[in-house]
């Protein structure tokens, strides 16, 4: 069985390969090169069936060991909004409450207990249980990922987004994971931009600046 499916894997790659074999630059624009984080938002509602399809491609993003430690909170109520206000920095409040929904990007400390359905083919449970800063350090660094797989396929599926940090974790942690014991890790506003309140794209680094070859 292992060996049927580990061949079905491969011809699937070769097949996905043979459809396609990079993204044109039109399509690198959109999700990366061209994009810009937005905090001004128009009323064009996103729908639950969008949410859905971002974290259907959100979720295929690799992780270590298919850990896939996120979850997700959105939040588009009145209610929701008024209970997440409460975390945020004075500025930030305008642009989460004028964003159609925003995203709270979380990690479950319990994660590595799924490790049974998420890697089935051997026991990787030990490497984790009484280890907390290991399984600490797994759990950020991959939640972070797949919040950024997030806001790519955000921009995938044609959404504007606007990452903030500017946040109280503690403040959101208590007001919607006190029961859970669930972690924040940051927010995502998704929606469509208002792009009248763009200013100019900031500088990036050069290849030479920052990069080594060796």
């Amino acid at each position: 069985m292992t060996e049927a499916l580990r061949k079905d894997a491969q011809e699937a790659v070769r097949s996905l390969r043979a459809r396609i074999d990079h993204l044109d630059a039109a399509s690198i624009d959109l999700i990366l090169r061209d994009a810009r984080s937005h905090y001004a938002w128009t009323d064009r509602p996103v729908s639950d069936a969008m949410l859905h399809e971002i974290y259907e491609i959100t979720i295929n993003g690799p992780t270590s060991m298919n850990t896939c430690p996120s979850r997700f909170i959105f939040v588009r109520s009145a209610e929701g909004k008024a209970r997440l206000a409460k975390s945020l920095k004075p500025k930030n409040v305008a642009k989460m409450q004028d964003a159609p929904v925003t995203a709270i990007i979380a990690w479950d400390p319990n994660y590595w207990q799924r490790l049974d359905f998420l890697f089935p083919h051997e026991d990787r449970k030990p490497m984790f249980a009484g280890k907390p800063d290991y399984a600490y350090d797994t759990a950020f660094r991959n939640s972070t990922l797949q919040g950024g797989y997030f806001m790519i396929a955000a921009r995938a599926l044609g959404l504007d987004v606007g990452a903030m940090s500017g946040f109280s974790n503690a403040i959101v942690d208590e007001e919607f994971f006190s029961e859970n014991g669930w972690k924040s890790n940051f927010l995502v506003n998704i929606g469509y931009a208002d792009e009248t309140a763009l200013f100019q794209k900031l500088p990036r680094f050069g290849f030479d600046d920052i990069c080594e070859v060796i």
